[in-house]
């Protein structure tokens, strides 16, 4: 069981370096999407994943292009704030690819525009927010997805 989490053009150490903490404990493989926000040797990723960054499955890409293409046939969500279905609503599959955004404006808007049926969101139910953090959005549907493949 595991999936593939894929953080397209990441800005925030500590959010990654938390996500590959998470991405080892669920048994998924991290896949980074250039450009980055920082530099993956920052002290911060490192202190966020602590010592277990090193056991982490870890994909690097050039572009979301090279993504794409190494990563042909793959089944894939897409998670925005703009998406019209609820995560809990995926027919989660292992190793699915659980595809996200920056931290700042989200996944590119062709790629929303593109896979709109595959499109989905975290409700939040306060007007005074936008969005979650990454690493906690990541989280919630990591787990959710661990839990529908278990009532399978």
């Amino acid at each position: 069981m595991g999936f593939n989490i894929v953080l397209v053009e990441p800005e925030i150490p500590m959010n990654t370096g938390n996500i590959g903490r998470l991405s080892l404990a669920s048994g998924s493989k991290l896949h980074l999407v250039k450009p980055f926000g920082f530099e993956l040797d920052d002290k911060r990723v490192k202190r966020a994943g602590l010592d277990y960054w090193k056991h982490v499955s870890l994909f690097i890409y050039d572009s979301i292009d090279d993504f794409y293409a190494k990563n042909k046939g793959g089944n894939f969500a897409y998670f925005s704030s703009h998406g019209t279905q609820d995560y809990c609503a995926i027919d989660y599959q292992d190793e699915m690819f659980l595809v996200f955004g920056k931290e700042s404006v989200g996944l590119p808007k062709n790629i929303v525009a593109e896979n709109a049926d595959m499109v989905y969101n975290i409700p939040i139910y306060s007007p005074h927010i936008r969005s979650l953090n990454l690493a906690n959005a990541v989280s919630i549907v990591v787990y959710e997805g661990i839990r529908s493949l278990k009532m399978q």
